[in-house]
């Protein structure tokens, strides 16, 4: 991941991480290209169409911008099973179950520096008040599900790239 890629990064996730804070759960966008657009959706947890038509947009005002990189990055909660699987679910104020883990799941891509995955998790403490750690980035292999934060907006974004502007 480049520096700029990663700037974008924590300025996303630091959003985030507000909103979550005030107890909201969008998801955000950061694009950077001729200009910066920052873009957040309430409703991307609600169901799998919501968050797709989402990044469906959001792929369109890469291309709109001629974006060079951007990151998407949403609150979930991580269930991890044996043996070495995990599935995503929606936050919720319910609470966590054995095996459960809130993180930011987040997704990067730069048109040079590629594609990387990667999480924040968090804990609460007691009184509910969130406790980040930080950023990071996966670097063992990923098979990224269709369900995935950012997988359909890499897909529009790269049908984007490849057709001719």
């Amino acid at each position: 991941m480049n520096d700029e890629t990663e700037s974008l990064l924590y300025e996303v996730v630091e959003r985030l991480e507000k909103s979550i804070i005030a107890r909201d759960c969008p998801a955000i966008v950061v694009l950077s290209g001729a200009r910066k657009l920052v873009l957040s959706d309430y409703d991307y947890l609600r169901d799998e169409p919501t968050a797709a038509a989402f990044e469906t947009r959001a792929a369109a005002k890469a291309h709109e911008i001629d974006a060079a990189r951007w990151v998407l990055a949403v609150p979930q909660v991580w269930v991890f099973m044996p043996p070495s699987t995990v599935a995503m679910r929606a936050v919720s104020n319910h609470p966590l179950r054995e095996g459960e883990q809130e993180a930011i799941a987040w997704m990067s891509c730069d048109r040079d520096d590629g594609v990387d995955y990667g999480r924040v998790p968090y804990a609460r403490r007691p009184s509910g008040e969130p406790v980040f750690d930080d950023p990071e980035v996966f670097t063992v292999g990923v098979l990224p599900h269709e369900a995935m934060p950012g997988f359909t907006l890499l897909q529009a974004y790269l049908a984007n790239e490849e057709s001719p502007k």
